[in-house]
């Protein structure tokens, strides 16, 4: 929880998401809850298909098949978000190519959202965001297929902030990028958010990519959080779950004799 005293930015109570009846019933996130206090960083870290990516999705409103209760400063939210929610909540994808329309110019990625949002200063908003991350307004007319996939993820970062949201949800922001840019982008989220003093939920399957951006985590697995710890705790090695020794000792690279005693905790 939270140790700041504050009232918790985000809360999210008892949320469970199924997809499928019958016998293809999938529980893909089963009773999850955590708080997130303005300012923070908070971590959703477990393997593939842990339902890290799911709770993200209910989150953001853009999955509306979940039950349980979703709060955001203090208001519960629907199965349907409106407007409202969009300015202060703002989503950046795990694919920088697939999240931007290829026939869509960056101009047109970061005029969209002043334009559903009735902001008529979109264009000092583009030349302002584009040059706080790192590209500048020569980048405005060029497409998806003329960036880099660093630069593309920069422009998500970039669209994500035009609204100047409270709230990032990171999902995987850097996995579909190489080893050399994600450090970079890594490094560009950090700064924007003391800048713009925003709360993140990232989502990442990479545990030194959360000791370096969060301040708490909690570690997911089939559906359901085993264990929330401080980043300090992760750092230290001392976690107390047998679920989040094994993903420690995984992330350390492939040992024979430790992938052999590797269990599973359905």
């Amino acid at each position: 929880m939270p140790t700041s005293g504050k009232p918790p930015l985000i809360k999210v109570t008892n949320l469970d998401v199924i997809f499928g009846d019958g016998e293809n019933t999938v529980h893909a996130v089963q009773s999850v809850n955590f708080s997130v206090a303005e300012g923070e960083t908070f971590g959703l870290v477990g393997e593939s298909g842990s339902g890290k990516s799911t709770v993200l999705r209910a989150l953001s409103g853009l999955n509306a098949d979940w039950s349980g209760t979703i709060e955001i400063a203090g208001v519960a939210q629907g199965k349907h978000r409106d407007k409202a929610f969009y300015k202060t909540v703002q989503m950046v994808f795990q694919d920088p190519y697939g999240s931007l329309h290829p026939r869509h110019t960056v101009d047109s990625v970061l005029s969209e959202p002043c334009t559903i949002h009735g902001i008529d200063d979109a264009e000092r908003r583009q030349y302002e965001i584009l040059t706080e991350v790192g590209l500048g307004p020569s980048f405005r007319f060029r497409y998806p297929h003329q960036l880099s996939g660093g630069q593309r993820q920069r422009v998500a970062v970039a669209r994500a902030l035009m609204l100047e949201p409270r709230i990032v949800l990171l999902d995987e922001p850097t996995s579909a990028l190489d080893v050399s840019v994600q450090a970079e982008i890594l490094n560009l989220l950090q700064r924007l958010k003391r800048e713009h003093g925003l709360t993140f939920i990232l989502v990442s399957h990479d545990l030194a990519v959360i000791a370096h951006m969060c301040d708490r985590l909690a570690v997911m697995n089939a559906g359901r959080i085993v264990e929330e710890m401080t980043v300090e705790q992760l750092r230290s090695s001392t976690p107390e779950h047998p679920y989040t020794r094994q993903l420690l000792r995984a992330s350390t690279g492939y040992d024979r004799a430790a992938a052999e005693t590797f269990e599973r905790f359905d």
